[in-house]
């Protein structure tokens, strides 16, 4: 666990996704164009990997491009490619070193196949890796992976594979991108802004929400570590009472 953190570590979180938001505003504040916001954002992404590995977060999981993205002008989306490419490539022998193995969810066909072999690629060689996971959202949007979700269980139905009564909570789990992973137990959202913006909606059902209003650029260690003290103070119910969790105890 890294050094300074005093937090029993049966109240760490066990997933943490990541709404990393507030790029373009950091490079606007400065008078820089929206390219250096999105370079120094991942930067900071190098940061808060290696700190999660450090302290010892199973699942990390980072929004990195939306299917609502595709809208942003086709220079900046360009950008975004090289950017994710040239992490893919930059990261992979820290992976291996640090027992990572990567993972991606979403709609990943959508991206360019030069993005696409290089992520496929390094998900292949971090495959045997078992200290964590980290999972990368690209090309994803909630709504977008529940349609497919649905539409994967309908083809199976037809084929005979499942029936209306196979058909319950932890089926539907099983034909979501994010299948084999545990829900995110903490998500945290920078820049300030209220709301889940189509990330991991059915997963998110009993998250904890921590907002802070610093933009993903300045999002460091101390941030990271403030969301976690005040998760560990949180009581997590799952529509119980507090004396009801008493009992189970």
């Amino acid at each position: 666990m890294s050094g300074n953190l005093k937090i029993d570590p049966t109240r760490l979180p066990h997933h943490i996704a990541i709404i990393m938001d507030g790029n373009g505003r950091w490079a606007k504040k400065r008078g820089l164009p929206r390219v250096f916001g999105h370079k120094k954002g991942v930067q900071v992404v190098k940061e808060i990997v290696t700190e999660c590995r450090k302290i010892g977060i199973k699942v990390l999981t980072l929004y990195a491009f939306s299917t609502e993205n595709w809208n942003r002008p086709k220079k900046e989306v360009n950008v975004l490619m090289e950017l994710l490419y040239n992490y893919l490539e930059d990261e992979l022998n820290t992976m291996l070193s640090n027992n990572i193995r990567l993972n991606a969810i979403g709609d990943i066909a959508r991206l360019p196949d030069w993005v696409r072999k290089k992520l496929e690629d390094t998900i292949k060689r971090t495959a045997s890796n078992k200290e964590m996971v980290l999972n990368l959202a690209l090309s994803y949007g909630g709504r977008d992976e529940i349609i497919r979700a649905v539409k994967k269980i309908i083809k199976d139905f037809e084929s005979k594979k499942i029936s209306i009564n196979d058909i319950n909570q932890e089926l539907f789990s099983n034909y979501l991108d994010t299948k084999g992973l545990p829900d995110p137990d903490l998500i945290i959202r920078t820049s300030g802004e209220r709301r889940l913006s189509n990330f991991l909606l059915y997963q998110a059902a009993y998250s904890e929400l921590y907002i802070t209003s610093v933009l993903w650029p300045d999002f460091d260690k101390k941030e990271l570590i403030n969301a976690l003290y005040d998760y560990a103070k949180r009581e997590r119910r799952f529509g119980l009472t507090s004396d009801q969790l008493v009992e189970k105890k």
